[in-house]
């Protein structure tokens, strides 16, 4: 099945958010072998954080073809796919959360079964791995490559699943595929300060208002400069994470000066005119340190596993408001920072270079690829495997269960209808009634 120079490599990736789309659409793009031209099918898993367009046209990564599914349709086509469905996959990347990659490699190895080719199998993280370690990677465990985006994560990857005896052939340190942009040459006019906020760090609304506030006195003691919050999602949009709290409701409370200013847009045109970037713990970081601009990970919440920021102990970037205040700059320790796969000197394509490698020794492999092997299945995870793949309505042994969503035909315009209501309910609820429950179940 191995694609020739005359023939486009044929790559699907199945994503559950915008995040998750631009991993795996950027990842696609990387790690395909050599200089082969690439078509590109993107699958979206219907869900609380399925993309809305405008998300899509801000993560700025195009396919050739791009349509919402259910994970019972998505296994519809791809067992369609190459048997009078269309042109058989060389390539699926599976950019979602643990438990859907699971479900993900039984319902596929249940498809494939009696396929003797099959595409090559790839999965990840999209960003700094700093909890659920273990759970997250068995979960992953059983697609041909599951790629580690630095050093340190290869390294510890490995040791998880040599840990629990499972095979760890498929760890494949890469790097995080959106780095990239021209290097921070100098302060602008004005000096530029760039928040990055998150959507769940941190979560509650006493800590969320106390970063805002001093952002705000930033811009206040600075007004010379220009202070952005940049936010990843407009009121009522969903990211990897659900927003109770978003900073957009916060800002009405407050009187920020005129120089503060919420923004949105791609992160990378965000950057291109910071000059000092700020975070709890947000991936942005990394992006920054590769364009070697000023970068700071707060303490004044703590250095703490919750909030993500424990992951830059030693890096040389923590610090807090109050230093910030009074111009600390940070200098990032270049030995932690290239361990994170950050390539701020250089070297940054070769990074994928092993993994194309992977992926073309599978392809070009004489009697197919083997069948798809996790390491849970009913017999080491009996009480775990079934809830998981139970949410993506498939049974046990990878079949839908019954009652779950049709795939057998396209849905009609009543059907559509009724999906987007119902979308737009769970959503609602997830979003608005869920906090309010949970506050009043806290007085």
């Amino acid at each position: 099945m191995p694609a020739s120079a005359t023939k486009a490599l044929r790559v699907a990736v199945l994503a559950d958010s915008d995040t998750r789309w631009k991993w795996g659409a950027l990842t696609a793009t990387r790690v395909c072998p050599g200089d082969t031209e690439i078509h590109l099918d993107g699958y979206l898993l219907r869900g609380r954080a399925t993309p809305t367009a405008r998300q899509l046209r801000e993560v700025g990564v195009d396919a050739d073809s791009l349509r919402e599914v259910t994970a019972v349709e998505f296994l519809r086509a791809m067992e369609g796919a190459g048997e009078g469905d269309g042109e058989p996959y060389d390539v699926l990347v599976l950019a979602l959360v643990g438990g859907g990659v699971q479900a993900m490699l039984h319902g596929l190895g249940r498809v494939w079964r009696d396929r003797a080719e099959r595409p090559v199998v790839v999965t990840g993280y999209v960003g700094v791995v700093y909890e659920k370690l273990a759970d997250g990677l068995l979960l992953r465990h059983g697609a041909d490559l599951v790629l580690a985006n630095s050093r340190q994560d290869a390294e510890r990857f490995r040791a998880v699943y040599e840990g629990v005896g499972a095979d760890t052939a498929a760890v494949t340190e890469v790097a995080l595929p959106f780095l990239g942009g021209a290097a921070h040459g100098g302060e602008h006019d004005p000096y530029t300060v760039v928040f990055a906020a998150q959507p769940s760090v941190p979560d509650s609304r006493k800590d969320r208002t106390y970063l805002l506030e001093r952002l705000i006195r930033h811009a206040r003691l600075h007004p010379e400069r220009e202070v952005l919050l940049k936010l990843r999602s407009r009121p009522g949009e969903h990211t990897t994470h659900i927003e109770e709290l978003p900073y957009q409701k916060l800002v009405q409370r407050a009187d920020p000066p005129p120089n503060f200013r919420l923004v949105y847009g791609h992160m990378g045109e965000v950057l291109d005119r910071t000059d000092l970037l700020v975070t709890v713990s947000s991936t942005a970081a990394l992006e920054s340190l590769h364009r070697r601009i000023p970068t700071v990970v707060l303490t004044d919440l703590g250095v703490r596993e919750a909030l993500g920021n424990h992951h830059f102990v030693g890096s040389g970037c923590l610090a807090s408001w109050d230093q910030l205040d009074a111009g600390h700059r940070p200098a990032p320790d270049a030995e932690w920072v290239a361990r994170q796969g950050v390539a701020a000197d250089g070297g940054y394509e070769t990074a994928f270079d092993e993994a194309r490698k992977r992926i073309a020794a599978l392809l070009s492999r004489p009697a197919g690829l083997p069948p798809l092997a996790p390491y849970y299945t009913p017999v080491t995870a009996p009480g775990y495997l079934p809830g998981i793949l139970a949410r993506h309505h498939l049974a046990p042994d990878g079949t839908p269960l019954p009652g779950a969503p049709a795939a057998d035909r396209a849905p009609g315009p009543v059907r559509q209808v009724v999906r987007r209501a119902a979308r737009g309910a769970y959503r609602h609820g997830v979003q608005r009634v869920a906090p309010v429950i949970r506050r009043m179940g806290e007085l």
